[in-house]
């Protein structure tokens, strides 16, 4: 299934999020051969979401290719927003999660400043043609 079909199927905001979870666990798993543009529709959905949860799965499938690396900005990372997602990965206590961690910190001062949640969430639903 690509990108169009996933989001014919589920939209930019699905009520349930484990179908998008489970996909994005899937093209983890295919590392090289995955659909990047398929991951970043996903993480954008779980973006949406706000769920804590997610940022771990997020840098997973950010990391899962080349081409998901570069499609997946840190912004999709901070769906509850960014000083919640900092302090979370700080309870966490993991190497991943230090990472990611490092990740977020050496973001340009100006890009982090220029973000919010609520703006970056209107420009998905506008990229998509604003339904959501």
């Amino acid at each position: 299934m690509n990108d169009d079909e996933w989001y014919e199927r589920h939209g930019l905001r699905p009520a349930d999020v484990e179908p998008v979870r489970s996909m994005l666990r899937e093209q983890i798993r295919l590392g090289a051969d995955n659909d990047s543009a398929l991951i970043h529709l996903g993480c954008e959905q779980l973006f949406l979401h706000g769920d804590l949860a997610d940022v771990l799965p997020i840098w997973q499938a950010k990391h899962s290719s080349f081409d998901a690396a570069c499609s997946v900005e840190w912004q999709l990372l901070c769906g509850a927003g960014r000083e919640q997602t900092l302090a979370h990965l700080r309870t966490l206590g993991t190497a991943e999660a230090a990472e990611v961690l490092a990740y977020l910190s050496a973001v340009d001062p100006e890009d982090v400043a220029a973000f919010d949640v609520a703006e970056q969430s209107r420009w998905y639903v506008e990229y998509h043609g604003g339904l959501s």
